[in-house]
Formats: C-alpha cells, structure tokens, sequence
C-alpha cells in the first residue's frame, strides 16, 4: 500500500525585512560592544546568505526587551494563525476538507502551548472529533521530515486514511537580548520565521510522489550540540561550531547505506531536498554532493530568500519540488538535521 504527499503549502508572517536593513538594527543593539566585535557581528549578518527573512514580530519588537511571557503569548496568537492559513491552503491544493484528515502532527520548537497547536486547528476549522493527535515539540529543525516520518507508519498501518503535518517556528521569539556570545548572535543572523503544512494519503486513487522508504539515523555523544536552553528570558539557543563537521563525518553512513538498502545509489537520485540549516552546513554538504555530482541549489535558495526557519523550512524546499511537478519515475531524498544529534531521511519517487 502506498503512502503519498499530496501537497505542501507555506505561510509567511506579516512582517519581513532585508538583511541589510536589519543592519541598523543590529548596530543599535551592539553599540556599546568593542567596536572591532561589531564589525565582525555585521560582517557575519552580511555574509550569512540569508536576503531576506519573515517575522511573527517587527524588528522594533524583536530588539526590545520584551519578557518572555510576553514573547510567548506573541508566539502563541501568531503559532495559531500561521498554522491555520498553511493548513487551509494545502488543503485547498489537496482538494480536501479538515474533516477530510484522520491524523494530525504539530511540529514546533520555538515556544511553549498547552493545549498543542493541534488542538486549536481542531476547533478552527472543525476537525472531526476523532482525529488523531501528535504533537512534536523536541526535535528542532528535524522535525519537518520526523513528522512526515510518524505519518507515514500511521497511514501504512492504516489504509484509506489522510494526515496533516503542520510545522510552525518562530526563531526570532528566541532571541536573547542581553546574550552576545556568537551563538546568539550566529542564530540571530540565519533564522526567520515561518510555517507549512504537508497533506500525506494512503487513498489509492490520490495523487503524489510516493513514500518509498524513511529512516532516522542518530549520533552517539552528540546532545550537546544543537537544542535550546530553558532560561529566564526564555529559549536560549545551543548552536556548537562542531556541527558542520559532525554531519561531515557521518555524512556516508547517513546517505549510502539508506540508498543500499532501496537497491539504489545516489546517482539514482534526480531531488536532494536538503534542509538549509545555515551558510556553513549548507557549504559542508554542497561539498559532500558536488563530489557526488548533485546540487542542492533549491536548498541555497530558500535559505536567502526565507532563512532558515527550523522545522518548517525543508518543507518550503519540498513545496518548490513538487510545484515543478517532476517527472514520472523521478527520485527525490529529503535529508534534516536536529537535536539529538540525528539526520531524519526519506525517499521519494514520483
């Protein structure tokens, strides 16, 4: 029985600036820092990749010391609104109805609901009442791909079934305003807010590229590496310049094994929809693919015109290659990152 998406569709905040008119705004924030730092926090903003990027908030709100209480009910009233659009419209892409979906997945890491996001979706658009619940909140950037993951075993145990993923993030409610250790300021310079919805059928007659395989792959020692740190001033980001490296190192045991294991190589792959998790992760496994003979330039793109917006943006790089509508036969492999530290993959064929 096969396991389709059917369709992905993203919502943007209301607010969004250019990386370079963001620059007088970090500029006020580092003015009483060492000036030779400053130059360098500029200078890693300009190079950072990202053009442009969206926001649940202004930059005058970002750059204030807003409580966390305060940061998180933002997060919440924008979590709900952005959720609800992107699910709508990739319902309408589906043609289908919210009492349509039997099981539904909220992705988010960047602020704290109970009840879960799903639980206002429900009521929103008049979910059936028996739907199923997931919500995943740990899983960072990886969780695009986990949730696509988790709603494929249900709906292979389960025929005749449909399932919504909805990921939501909001970085920039994330930020830490008297914290100037590059980790902050690194996380400042590539994230951006967004949400998208992905719509997977185990109907026969529905349409899509079809699930061929999914796996997890987890690395030993390596918790420290990327998360968040609960603080006063709220989610504190943890972000160590081993990353890149780390992904390097695992990057064989990560990629070929998976593809063994279909009977396939990579040179069997047409798609690599990569999540972009920053200029230097996105450089590593360029590196790593154009050795391969592949390019990840639909990742590079969405990381400079959106930044990198945890867990929803490997769907944005999804939604580009399923708008292309690819070929017959066609091969894509979505590969992300997050904490634990894991690589989340999943193979697709159209």
């Amino acid at each position: 029985m096969a396991v389709k998406i059917m369709a992905v569709a993203k919502q943007l905040p209301k607010y969004s600036k250019e990386t370079e008119k963001i620059i007088p705004f970090v500029k006020l924030w580092m003015q009483n820092q060492e000036e030779r730092f400053q130059r360098k926090v500029i200078k890693l903003f300009e190079g950072a990749g990202v053009a442009k990027r969206y926001s649940i908030m202004s930059p005058e709100d970002v750059f204030t010391a807003t409580s966390f209480e305060e940061k998180n009910a933002i997060y919440t009233k924008e979590a709900i609104h952005l959720a609800t659009a992107s699910l709508q419209k990739a319902l309408q892409k589906a043609k289908l109805q919210p009492t349509e979906i039997d099981y539904i997945i909220t992705v988010s890491c960047t602020g704290i609901m109970i009840p879960s996001l799903d639980a206002y979706l429900i009521n929103s658009l008049k979910m059936k009442q028996d739907v199923v619940r997931l919500p995943v909140t740990e899983m960072g950037c990886a969780a695009g791909v986990s949730g696509i993951i988790y709603a494929k075993s249900f709906l292979k145990a389960n025929p005749n079934k449909r399932a919504a993923i909805i990921a939501v993030e909001a970085p920039t409610a994330t930020f830490q305003l008297e914290d100037f250790s590059m980790t902050n300021i690194v996380s400042a310079a590539i994230f951006g807010d967004g949400a998208s919805s992905v719509i997977l059928s185990s109907y026969e007659e529905d349409n899509g590229p079809q699930i061929i395989n999914e796996a997890m792959y987890h690395f030993y020692d390596a918790t420290h590496v990327m998360g968040f740190k609960l603080v006063n001033t709220g989610l504190q980001m943890i972000l160590d310049k081993e990353v890149p490296q780390k992904i390097a190192d695992h990057f064989p045991e990560i990629i070929h094994p998976f593809l063994e294991q279909n009977k396939l190589t990579i040179k069997d792959i047409d798609h690599l929809i990569f999540h972009p998790g920053g200029k230097k992760i996105v450089q590593t496994v360029e590196d790593l693919f154009g050795v391969l003979g592949k390019n990840i330039n639909d990742t590079k793109e969405v990381l400079r015109k959106y930044g990198n917006m945890s867990s929803a943006t490997v769907l944005y790089v999804l939604e580009q290659f399923m708008d292309r509508n690819p070929s017959k036969g066609e091969k894509g492999l979505m590969l992300s990152f997050g904490p634990g530290f894991s690589a989340q993959r999943v193979l697709l064929e159209w």
